[in-house]
């Protein structure tokens, strides 16, 4: 379906959505700025190193929390709407859950298994258990060491960006994998974006780099250029002039606004954004050396 069609659908209001879930590689930033056109509200984001796909959320007004480890601008540091939400309650109060990277992806894992929370050692030398009620300590049954214990995370939507999918869903991804693989299975719908859809049989070419079955997903989507300004291996690189921009032009509100009018609430659609960003900076980004890897042979 298209991507307006895939978001009215299936995120509603106040729903709790994974997103950036493979780092700083494929997120689905043009599903964010549909979710800002569409002015969705009361949402609750949760991902690893989160990066300013949430600041912009944040700043456009629709969500209530965040459960995250960092958000920020890799390349600039702050994140300023961040900043003034938690700090001055701008454009609206705004409520953290922190976690560490790791318990974050401790907490999709056991809700990929269906279990209501994994142990852990970690984060048993800081106290960040103290402002996070779903990280409690307990004792092991067995040796009667101190562990941590990490509440499963089960999102309503997880939204996730790959390269290649069929129309059934299949999807092949490759590089940094991050978090993606257990945010999927953890979470009650799966909203997918892809550069390209191909046939089937590309797809059962190569069964172990179907990552996301199709069975899990609900909505797949043809999106080119879906997560830029991020990067996507073997499509395009990270576009960092585009962080260092946002950074320069999001330090007040008005500045923010005035961005969000050019690059989201201005454009009807992705296409549209693409036409903006403009051909020459989109070739730029293009790899510049190839690196396929060795064919597998699958034969019988």
């Amino acid at each position: 379906m298209t991507l307006s069609e895939a978001i009215e659908q299936y995120v509603p209001d106040g729903a709790s959505i994974v997103m950036g879930t493979a780092m700083e590689a494929l997120i689905p930033f043009a599903a964010g700025h549909e979710i800002i056109r569409q002015r969705k509200r009361d949402l609750t984001l949760i991902g690893p190193i989160s990066d300013i796909l949430f600041d912009q959320l944040i700043g456009a007004g629709c969500v209530e929390k965040v459960i995250a480890a960092w958000v920020g601008n890799v390349s600039g540091g702050s994140a300023y709407n961040l900043r003034r939400a938690v700090e001055e309650g701008m454009p609206r109060p705004l409520e953290m859950e922190d976690h560490t990277n790791f318990t974050i992806a401790l907490g999709l894992h056991a809700g990929a298994l269906g279990v209501p929370y994994l142990p852990a050692r970690t984060a048993l030398g800081s106290d960040i258990q103290r402002r996070n009620d779903h990280l409690r300590s307990i004792t092991c049954p067995y040796t009667g060491d101190r562990l941590i214990a990490v509440r499963a995370i089960e999102p309503d939507v997880a939204i996730v960006h790959v390269q290649r999918a069929d129309e059934a869903g299949n999807c092949h991804l490759w590089g940094n994998l991050g978090v993606t693989i257990d945010a999927v299975r953890a979470s009650r719908r799966v909203i997918v974006t892809a550069e390209e859809i191909v046939p089937a049989d590309v797809i059962l070419s190569d069964p172990n780099r179907t990552l996301i079955p199709g069975f899990l997903v609900t909505a797949v989507v043809e999106q080119p250029w879906g997560a830029h300004p991020s990067p996507v291996v073997g499509y395009y690189n990270r576009d960092n002039d585009y962080f260092h921009e946002y950074h320069r032009e999001t330090k007040t509100p008005e500045q923010f606004h005035r961005w969000l009018q050019r690059w989201v609430l201005g454009v009807k659609d992705r296409n549209h954004y693409l036409e903006r960003l403009g051909r020459d900076r989109r070739e730029a980004l293009r790899p510049r050396r190839r690196a396929p890897s060795a064919p597998a042979e699958f034969g019988y």
